[in-house]
């Protein structure tokens, strides 16, 4: 299992959105098992990647969320894995 979904089930579990997941050895790549809550009702993932600046967050948010309260979009950027919300707040894109 790679580093980024690593802490990307980090940044899940810190929102409440999965409970507790745990690393299996097989030998090969690993396998992550996971546990639900419930309360996670949809998750989905842009592809291609986007290259996008602070500037841009709030028309990602808009386009993708659906409502101001609800949701959360990942970002990937060079100080590592965040919500949008911290993505703001450190104003990196």
């Amino acid at each position: 299992a790679s580093k980024v979904v690593i802490k990307f089930l980090q940044l899940m579990q810190k929102h409440g959105y999965i409970g507790e997941f745990e690393l299996v050895d097989d030998h090969r790549a690993g396998k992550i098992v996971v546990e639900l809550n419930g309360r996670l009702n949809k998750c989905g993932v842009i592809s291609p990647r986007y290259d996008i600046g602070h500037a841009q967050i709030e028309d990602w948010i808009a386009r993708l969320l659906p409502s101001r309260q609800f949701g959360m979009i990942v970002l990937t950027t060079s100080q590592g894995i965040m919500d949008h919300e911290e993505a703001r707040r450190k104003r990196v894109g």
